[in-house]
């Protein structure tokens, strides 16, 4: 009777476990999927489908998660909580067990794809402390030569949480009033302004950007910088890190530039659309102030002259008739073709170039973006006129809280 009993409660424990572990939620992520989903999320092509083979073949959800968790610090750090309909189409799940890497679920969009290519062919020239090891199989011998698997691979990391951005604020609305959980914590962390497309590390362009204390830590901003910033930038900001040669448009040279407070919190707060340069809004505010701090140290010091008034005036003519439409009637990076550019134009009244720096982008253009050389249609004395005359719209942070030219 013994034996009976033990086997009878053996075998209704399991029924209950399955029931409980696995009937039961299984149902309640099927209403919440059915109440919750858009009415047509948009399917994996073809290269994403092969990708998420690669990803898989290569063990990637063995160190990398894609589920934000329910938890601050994840909302924080990922953006909004993980919603159950955004992975009804991924089926076996690659959610993951592990954070070794960061969680990959709102990966669309935050970095460009010759950084994810140099990522996956020297982990370390990108991130110094990382252990990811490098996949250069993918690859045909150099980051810039990318086999399919690695193009496929790459494809489908853009594809994460690219459904929930595309169902927008109707897909948010239609996905609370689906849950209808108004006193819901948790709910509140997945379905909380901002929508995912305010995943902290994407760039950007227009959002407030924090103020920036110009007498932060420099010590600091040095350990920051080293982590996060050298390995693109070069150990003195002259845009010459083990991943510069790989990346278009390659890192600035930060030293060949003067730079306003605004300028660095936009870039920092908001990152650069179009480049390689993420957002870093998940860091506490000082942090960024000490990285500002510590970028504008790397600013060479030069001896200004005035422009004579024959140069300022030709300068004036050649910008009117050719980079006005850009960068703006005052140099402001606000022109009437800016908003149409995937890398907005240079605002010069928040960064100032060397005149040697400035010189060469008017006659060599700058790789990555659609600022063209001008050496066809402008003389050398109009290049350097012109070159010179955009150094005149810049507006030092002390005059700036003035209000002074």
């Amino acid at each position: 009777m013994s034996y009976l009993v033990a086997s009878v409660a053996g075998v209704a424990f399991f029924v209950l476990s399955v029931a409980l572990l696995g009937v039961w939620p299984a149902r309640v992520l099927d209403e919440q999927t059915a109440a919750m989903a858009p009415d047509n999320p948009l399917p994996l092509t073809r290269s994403e489908q092969r990708g998420r083979t690669v990803y898989a073949r290569e063990g990637c959800a063995y160190c990398h998660t894609q589920q934000v968790r329910y938890l601050a610090a994840d909302v924080r750090r990922f953006g909004p909580a993980t919603l159950a309909w955004e992975s009804r189409l991924d089926v076996p799940h690659l959610m993951g067990t592990r954070r070794i890497g960061p969680d990959l679920s709102r990966e669309s969009g935050v970095r460009t794809a010759d950084w994810q290519f140099l990522h996956l062919f020297d982990p370390r020239a990108m991130v110094p402390d990382s252990v990811m090891p490098p996949y250069r199989a993918l690859f045909d011998g150099a980051p810039d030569r990318p086999r399919q698997d690695a193009r496929d691979l790459v494809a489908y990391l853009e594809s994460l949480g690219r459904a929930r951005e595309i169902a927008g604020p109707e897909g948010e609305a239609a996905a609370r009033a689906g849950c209808d959980c108004p006193d819901d914590r948790m709910a509140e962390l997945a379905l909380a302004a901002p929508p995912p497309t305010a995943t902290p590390a994407r760039p950007r362009r227009g959002d407030p950007v924090p103020t920036l204390d110009g007498n932060a830590d420099g010590a600091r901003g040095q350990l920051l910088y080293d982590r996060a910033c050298a390995s693109c930038h070069g150990p003195l900001g002259q845009g010459d890190g083990p991943a510069a040669p790989w990346l278009r448009p390659p890192p600035a040279n930060l030293a060949e530039h003067e730079y306003t407070l605004a300028r660095l919190a936009d870039a920092l707060w908001n990152g650069v659309s179009g480049t390689s340069m993420q957002a870093w809004r998940d860091h506490p505010v000082d942090d960024l102030a000490s990285l500002a701090a510590l970028v504008r140290s790397f600013q060479l010091e030069r001896r200004e002259t005035t422009l004579p008034d024959s140069m300022l005036e030709t300068g004036r003519r050649v910008y009117e008739a050719n980079c006005l439409q850009c960068h703006g009637p005052d140099g402001g990076g606000d022109g009437a073709a800016a908003a149409e550019l995937a890398i907005a134009p240079t605002n010069f009244r928040l960064q100032r170039p060397s005149i040697a720096r400035s010189v060469q982008a008017v006659r060599e253009g700058v790789d990555g973006t659609r600022m063209a050389p001008w050496t066809s249609r402008l003389t050398e004395e109009e290049i350097v006129a012109a070159a010179r005359f955009v150094r005149q719209f810049f507006i030092r942070d002390a005059a700036a809280r003035e209000g002074a030219p």
